[in-house]
């Protein structure tokens, strides 16, 4: 067992069963370089092939994980994979009924979105960025889960906050055309554009959803340099790996 607080990932802060296991990593405590010091764990950003491979060896041993976390190809879609049964190709969520079967998202300012059932049987993940928020990864996850929604729990890891995350219409269009209570998610500023709150807007579809036991959420990539990768602050960059299983 390990501690909530490892040298390179936190736990998620939520009531989930103790068989379910989920992290966050951080950016401190591997061996790449330059923009993607130290700790990058993906493999798509132009990172040396070796130092992310150290970065993904120590972040394994750190939270002695039972197996090779399953890198998902994301492609801000909608797309969630079984990873109990065959699969293959892009997607942007997985879920999971089998002990020792890791659930991995990489991000760096999108929103990585965890799920536990109350019972310890089902794990998911989805890497939800604002197309993936619009295209209805939340609403693909969560039935892919299999789960009832009042079952569910779901966890926010760390994302661009509200004050750094601006938009331009595009954006704002996407969610309040198809929605008018999307607009409580946005905020003018003074540059014509939005304020747009990945947070919020994922709380919104997950209520909807059904979904009432919803934690985490009020970290900001951009703004905790430190602490996290953020694409917006500082591209290219590394990313942060959010990963869950159950034991």
């Amino acid at each position: 067992m390990v501690d909530s607080m490892s040298a390179l990932a936190r736990a998620a802060d939520w009531p989930a069963p103790g068989n379910v296991h989920a992290w966050v990593s951080g950016r401190d405590g591997g061996v790449s370089r330059g923009a993607f010091s130290t700790l990058n764990v993906a493999g798509h950003v132009g990172d040396e092939p070796y130092s992310v491979a150290e970065n993904r060896r120590r972040l394994a041993a750190a939270l002695n994980l039972p197996g090779e976390p399953n890198w998902l190809t994301q492609v801000h879609g909608r797309r969630v994979v079984d990873l109990d049964e065959p699969w293959s190709g892009p997607a942007d969520g997985a879920v999971s009924g089998r002990s020792g079967v890791v659930c991995a998202v990489l991000t760096a300012d999108c929103l990585p979105v965890l799920l536990a059932a109350r019972d310890g049987s089902r794990v998911g993940i989805a890497h939800a960025g604002w197309r993936g928020l619009a295209a209805g990864i939340l609403e693909a996850v969560v039935a892919a889960m299999k789960i009832p929604q009042r079952e569910l729990l779901v966890w926010l890891g760390p994302a661009i906050g509200p004050a750094a995350y601006e938009v331009g219409d595009d954006v704002h269009a996407a969610f309040v055309d198809a929605d008018a209570e999307a607009s409580a998610a946005f905020r003018p500023n003074a540059r014509g554009r939005w304020q747009a709150d990945l947070y919020a807007l994922a709380r919104m579809r997950l209520r909807r959803l059904g979904v009432t036991s919803i934690h985490g959420g009020g970290a900001c990539t951009w703004s905790e340099p430190e602490r996290y990768f953020s694409h917006r602050r500082e591209a290219p960059c590394g990313r942060m790996a959010s990963l869950i299983w159950l034991a």
